[in-house]
């Protein structure tokens, strides 16, 4: 059992675990997720974490559909920064306890500021990452946002809102 998926139990939130089959030559993971659950991608959300003002310590979380870029001016801007780069990927697995391609947005070893990308909002439910490739939770928008103490934001790039 991952620590996200103990997280949810020890707060006794409403979840569904998913598990998949994962082909490490999918090119997207959560494509790959959405595909392989069947479900439309645009449920789907991925976990990036990115770095502040070049920092590579001063971290943050951004959760956004699988079928969106992350805009990082946006990005930046939705967390109080000046500027934000993508995390090194060493120091997201170190910081989250989770590898890349698994990254929960919940349960990690050091809680980040998050923000989810105002998308979800609109939607009954989400599947984030379960804490490793081949797992996938879903769970209401309102139970992530408070779980992880985020806030929605508009977060891709192309976004007319």
């Amino acid at each position: 059992m991952t620590p996200a998926v103990q997280l949810l139990k020890r707060q006794k939130v409403a979840y569904e675990l998913h598990t998949f089959n994962v082909d490490d030559s999918d090119e997207s993971y959560g494509l790959a997720a959405a595909k392989a659950l069947g479900v439309p991608p645009e449920r789907v959300f991925k976990t990036l974490l990115v770095c502040f003002n070049g920092d590579p310590k001063a971290l943050g979380v951004c959760i956004l559909p699988v079928t969106h870029t992350l805009n990082l001016k946006r990005a930046a801007k939705a967390h109080g920064q000046k500027s934000a780069q993508m995390a090194d990927p060493a120091i997201a697995e170190k910081t989250t306890g989770y590898v890349v391609g698994g990254i929960s947005p919940l349960g990690q070893k050091k809680a980040l500021p998050t923000v989810v990308d105002h998308h979800a909002e609109t939607l009954s439910a989400v599947y984030v990452s379960g804490g490793k490739r081949g797992l996938d939770l879903s769970l209401a928008p309102a139970d992530l946002l408070q779980l992880t103490r985020g806030r929605f934001a508009s977060l891709c790039v192309a976004d007319a809102t």
